[in-house]
Formats: structure tokens, sequence, C-alpha cells
């Protein structure tokens, strides 16, 4: 039974009535983020009941030591942990002498939360009883700014509602925080300083190994219905991590007195010194003024609206849950910085070290190439170009020598940081989705540019990778790839991986194909190129050879491409046929059995069916896709989105749908039943995709966009955007026919049901 407690709404995430178990549920469906910094939806005031705090800054992380009971050659040294960062939301409260908490009240009633997606603004209400007998009214409403993103704002109301109350707010930032997932029990900031200065105050910590320093700040208004009443408080504690200033207020029945608490973080990253950099926040905040950064929030999200908006009539919870997974990814990275990258969890959670995966390249790519202009894709891509050297130590840590270079699993700095060695040394088709990136973005925006400046270098690396990790069987009078770890994590270990080949093979071919064009159209970079990398053309050959060979295990009793050597020795046990007691098996079974059970945890085969979609006949996918869909169990958040694609290409409309909702609720209705540990980011856009790509049909072939549009029975109709080359292309289906516009005064032609259109 998924939970269902989301109200539905075109635009808002909303929850009614107070229900302590679905706290810590809630604290992640209704996290805020704004590209630089974000954070778990914690009540403000103290919470006795279950909770897991979290704040977040983009790009702080700490090392912490990999904990494993046997140590491997070539094991990360750490594991980056994403960190819980200085708490500034923070604000006690005292009301007629005692302190407020909901787990204690006498009575919650007309509890609310909005996540209002349209505004980026998350609103809280309710009524209580507290112990002794006070009725309060309270309304809150906070905002990370996306305007000023080292800066967020609270305006915390509360009403007196059957007699009179002394009212008292101690507004607080503290640096004792501790991570839910701590390995060792340690803390990871080092408290440095504790200042104020009237309304002010600032707590600069640093972190442990890494160093990052950061001031959070907070600056304090108290108003009484809605003047602001510019006291001071009346008394400050400090402690050496945190600071707690009081403000006593004294209210009549019926009176309503608020705390505006501008908060936020100045970071190392981006300020020479902290502490002048959270000042001039804070004067930048008052002198724009809390009503205006308000309005400026709602007009910089319907600007990100604009493009990224997909519409759908007749559904709201497919609406509903499209627009939640387009708000989590603009709230998780903007692409104003190409140091960040799109962390699995962003800022809901900790689970998941590190800040990127595979998943940047494979699916969050495309939504952002598409939804953005095309230099943040770019920045996606030069993220790595940046890191080429630490790929190259990742591959030179595991034997491998010559410029090779093996991508991260997990990483902060371009450092292998996942510690689960099937994963970290056996899971490498993670390079080839690199390689694949960089086609993408070529295909989708012409820009060549990348390939010369850049990409050829990372390419290279991997090509080089992938000739020194095949392995020549003369029982088979082919290369091999053995021991690895396909895209289903649900076999470790195994012997030509099937999409680990494929792609293996490809990227080779991709190499080999840029490296002739760079040398004939960009012959000075060609020159720096193949001076800096010493790349022969023996060695170009050799690498050819292992591309031209490569062994892809096939039935031909089934007429398919085999998920692995060992795949058909298993018991062949469809998941129709699995009891739902089983289910997930990975929170049932012991990984033993799983491992040797035919479950796929996510596309795997039919990965490489739709990265390489034109490499392969409809005719192939449908076999496949029959073939390897009933013995999997979806249990990776990735696997959704690519099976409601090709379902839709295979025209199977009720079974795309399905996946489709599927993928696009996964955390608001809790499919896998972990959504208190944080939001699946990446996987959000993947549902863009199976809007898009599925439903839309949208391909780019030939330098021409194509579509080739169905509509699931369920809607009356539906239209997204693209951004392709500059152009802003409109597409609005519904069940009477497909209608394409243009933003702006370009022609483009597009393909639509293999017929052209000039639009």
């Amino acid at each position: 039974m998924n939970q269902d407690y989301i109200k539905p709404d075109n635009w808002s995430i909303i929850e009614e009535g107070f229900d302590a178990e679905r706290v810590k549920s809630s604290e992640s469906l209704f996290s805020i983020g704004n590209g630089a910094m974000g954070q778990r939806a914690n009540f403000e005031e103290h919470y006795s009941g279950e909770t897991f705090q979290g704040s977040y800054i983009a790009g702080i992380y700490y090392p912490d030591k990999t904990k494993v009971g046997w140590w491997k050659n070539g094991y990360p040294e750490y594991f980056a942990k994403v960190l819980n960062a200085p708490n500034w939301i923070g604000i006690d409260i005292e009301i007629n002498g005692e302190n407020f908490d909901l787990a204690k009240c006498q009575s919650v009633s007309n509890f609310r939360r909005e996540l209002n997606m349209k505004e980026g603004i998350y609103y809280r209400s309710f009524e209580a009883i507290l112990a002794n007998g006070t009725e309060i009214s309270v309304k809150v409403r906070r905002f990370l700014s996306l305007e000023l993103d080292e800066v967020g704002v609270i305006n915390y109301d509360i009403t007196a509602l059957n007699s009179d109350a002394k009212i008292v707010f101690k507004p607080y930032v503290d640096a004792g925080v501790q991570n839910e997932d701590a390995n060792w029990e340690e803390k990871f900031w080092e408290p440095i300083s504790v200042k104020h200065s009237g309304n002010d105050a600032f707590v600069t910590a640093r972190t442990f190994k890494t160093h990052f320093t950061a001031t959070t700040f907070m600056q304090n208004s108290i108003l009484l219905e809605g003047s602001n009443l510019s006291v001071a408080p009346v008394s400050v504690q400090e402690t050496k991590e945190k600071i707690q200033f009081s403000y006593e207020v004294a209210v009549t029945k019926g009176q309503t007195s608020s705390l505006q608490k501008i908060g936020g973080y100045a970071v190392s990253m981006n300020h020479e010194n902290t502490i002048i950099g959270a000042k001039n926040s804070i004067a930048q905040a008052l002198e724009i003024g809390v009503s205006q950064l308000t309005e400026n929030q709602k007009e910089a999200w319907a600007k990100i609206w604009e493009m990224s908006d997909i519409t759908i009539d007749g559904d709201v919870k497919a609406q509903q849950g499209i627009r939640f997974n387009i708000f989590q990814l603009n709230q998780t990275y903007l692409g104003k910085d190409s140091r960040l990258n799109i962390g699995p969890k962003g800022f809901t959670g900790e689970k998941y070290g590190g800040s990127t995966y595979w998943d940047t390249e494979a699916y969050c790519i495309p939504f952002y190439m598409a939804t953005k202009d095309q230099q943040v894709a770019r920045n996606l891509l030069a993220y790595r170009y940046n890191q080429l050297d630490k790929a190259i130590e990742n591959a030179e840590k595991l034997g491998f020598n010559n410029g090779a270079a093996l991508y991260p699993m997990v990483t902060m700095n371009g450092e292998e940081c996942h510690n689960e060695w099937e994963i970290t040394f056996e899971e490498i088709h993670r390079n080839g989705a690199i390689a694949f990136a960089i086609f993408n973005y070529y295909r989708f925006t012409g820009d060549y540019s990348y390939i010369p400046e850049k990409g050829l270098e990372v390419l290279i690396g991997i090509a080089r990778f992938w000739h020194q990790r095949a392995t020549f069987s003369s029982q088979k009078n082919k290369y091999v790839i053995l021991g690895v770890t396909g895209p289903n994590e649900y076999e470790n270990n195994v012997n030509n991986n099937f999409y680990t080949n494929y792609i293996a093979k490809w990227c080779i071919d991709y190499t080999t194909e840029q490296i002739q064009k760079v040398a004939a159209d960009y012959p000075s970079d060609y020159a720096r190129i193949m001076d800096k990398v010493k790349l022969s053309q023996d060695e170009i050959s050799a690498m050819q050879k292992v591309a031209d060979n490569m062994y892809f295990p096939y039935s031909e009793e089934h007429g398919v491409y085999l998920q692995q050597d060992g795949f058909l020795d298993k018991e062949l046990i469809t998941v129709a046929n699995l009891h739902k007691s089983q289910r997930p098996i990975n929170q049932k079974w012991s990984w033993d059995r799983i491992l040797r059970s035919p479950y796929i945890k996510q596309a795997d085969t039919l990965q490489g069916f739709y990265f390489f979609e034109d490499h392969f006949t409809k005719e192939e996918l449908e076999k496949h896709f029959d073939f390897y869909e009933p013995f999997t169990v979806h249990e990776s958040s990735l696997s959704p989105c690519v099976h409601s694609i090709q379902a839709a290409v295979l025209g199977r409309m009720e079974q795309a749908y399905t996946f489709y909702l599927r993928t696009s609720r996964l955390d608001l209705d809790d499919y896998n039943k972990e959504v208190e540990e944080g939001l699946h980011i990446t996987s959000m856009a993947g549902t863009w995709m199976s809007i898009v790509e599925g439903f839309g049909g949208m391909r780019v072939k030939n330098n021409q966009l194509h579509f080739e549009p169905k509509i699931p029975a369920q809607w009356k109709g539906y239209s997204f955007k693209v951004n392709f080359r500059n152009a802003i292309v409109k597409v609005d289906i519904s069940h009477q026919g497909t209608t394409v516009s243009v933003d702006g005064n370009q022609d483009v032609d597009v393909i639509v049901n293999g017929e052209s259109q000039l639009v």
C-alpha cells in the first residue's frame, strides 16, 4: 500500500492534518532549495517528536573514512558525506511561560502545509492549545531566494486566540549539528567564532579535513500587527557553536506578532572573508526588503516555469507529479556554477554521499539541455573535463595506465568515494554514460566546439580504459569484459554484461570518429591534444580492434541478447509469479538470494536499447522488452522512466501510463517506502523524459527535431516546450492531433509522424 496523504492539486503539494507518523516523510516532500543551498521541511520551533534535521550547502562535503572490515587494493580512502550544515531556521518559542512544542500540545487542529511550486514558497499553518491552555494560531512562510542565493526568509506569525499572551521568540543559529548517517558518531564542523551586533548574529564554523568555512547568519525583526517594533533582543545566549536571541512581545487576545528572520550561509568557496560575505547578504536582503524579495521569488519561478512547465489536462495526479519533479530538479541545480552537480538526493537528505553519479549524464542532461540554454548542459560536461586528471588517477589505482580514465561512481572532487567494491570496481558502465553525454549534447545543440576544446580528451581517456579493460578470449576468438556489475545491481561480478560491452564498443568507435573529425577540421586543437595525450596511430588501431571484435552474449532460442553470460542458468520465474509478500526483494531477501535470482533492478539490456534505439529495429526492441520486463522489479528509481518510454514506442499506452505514474509519483506516493530519507532527484529527470521522449516521441535525427506523439487515454491533452538550438518549440498534443509552434522569429523544420513541417 502506497502512502496517499498528499492532496491532489495542479500547482501545490498539500498535507492536511497533523500526524506525527508522517513528519519525516513530509520533511522530505516539502523540502526547498535554490541551487546553492537547501533544507528539509523541519519545523522552525522545537519539536521533540521523530524528526530528521537537514540543511545542506552545495559543494560542501566531508571525507568520512571508509568503513570496511577488509581493505582491498584500490579501495577509496573515504566516503564523501553530504554534510548536514549549521541550522539557521531554528526559533524556540515560549508562550505564557511554556515552551511551544507540537508534540506536547493538548491539541493541534487545522494543520496544513503547502509547498507552492508556482511561487517557490513553503507555507505552514495550524491552531494549537498548549498544555497551559493558551490557544494560538500560527502561520509560517519560508523560501530560499533565487535572486540572492545565500539568503532565506522566514515569516513566523503567532496570533493569541483565547487570552492575552506573553510571547518570547528565541531565534538562533547553531553549528552544533551532526549527520544522521555519521559512520563513527563524529562531528564534522569545528566552531571558529560566534559574533553578534544588534539584531544580527554570525556563527562561523569550518569542516574538519576539507576546511570549508561557512558563516551561518541571521537577522531578526519583530512585528506587531504588521508594524516593525524595531526592538533589540532582551537577552543573548552564546556557546562556542550557537547563538540565540530572545525577544519578548505582549499581545492582547486576537493580536498577531511576527518574527521575520533572514538567514543563510556565506561560504569560503565564494568569499575570502565569510563574515563580510554574510554581512553583505543581510544588507542586500534588507535593502530589497522582505515583501519585495517575496515578489521577486514569484517572478523568478514564473520565468523558470515559462520554459520548463509541462501541462497535463484532465489528470490532476499526473499533473502534480510532473510539476513536483520539475520543481525539485530546478531547486537542486540551476546551472550557474560549473563546480556543482546534481546529487541523487539533492538538498533533501544525506543518503548516497557525493554530488554526482552517472545519473547526471544518463538522465539529467537531456532535461537541462531542453529547458535551459545550452550553457547549463555545457557546464555539466565541463565538470567532468575538469576532473579528468582525477579519473586517470582513479584508473591508475586499479592498475590501468597510459592515461586510461575511469570516472568515479560517486564523487565530490573527481576522486572515487563510493565504498562498495562490487560497484566501485565493477560498475564501470558509468564511463560510457559520460561519453554518451558528449555525443548527446552535440546531437541536440549542434554545438561541436566542446569536443575539440575539451571533450576529445575525455573520450580518449575513456576509450583507453575500455581498450585495457577488455580481455581477448581465445576460446571465443573475441574480446570479453569480465567481472562487472551492469545497471542491474542485482547481479554482481558477472561476465559480458551486454550493456557494458555494447557501450564500451560504442565509446571506442565514437572516439576514433571524433579523432578523425578534429584532425580534419580543427588541426591546431588536434595538434595540441595529440601532443598532450601522446596517442599513436598504432594505439588507435589496437583500440579499434577491440571494438570491432567485441563479444555480445546472445540466445538463439529466445532471439535476444543476454544480459550476461549466465543469465539463462537462473531459475526464470517472472515477477508476476513472485508473491507480493516478498516485495520489495531488496528489503525482504538476503543479498545472496537476490544475486542468484533472475530479478532485474532497473533497465539493463533495455538501457542499451534506450540509448542506442536507432541501432535496433522496433521488432528487436519488442522482443527484448517482452523478455526482460517481466523479470524487472523496478526497485531502482531510474527504472520506470526508461520502461515508460519504451512501452510508448511500442504503442503500449496503458503500460507506459502506469510506468509514468510510478516514476512521477515515486516520492509523493512513496513507492519504495523510503521517502523519509530524501527524494530521488535524478530519476525526476527521467520522469520529464518519459513525457517528452516517451509520449511526445521527441528525437533528434540528422539535425532535425522529430515527434511521434501519443496520448494516454486518461488525459485530454498535454503540452511541453523544448529549447532546440535557441528556438523555443512548443508542442500541444490532444486526442484530435498535434500542434507545433515556435516562440520568436526563427523558422524551424520539424518532423511530426514522419512528415516535415516548417514552423
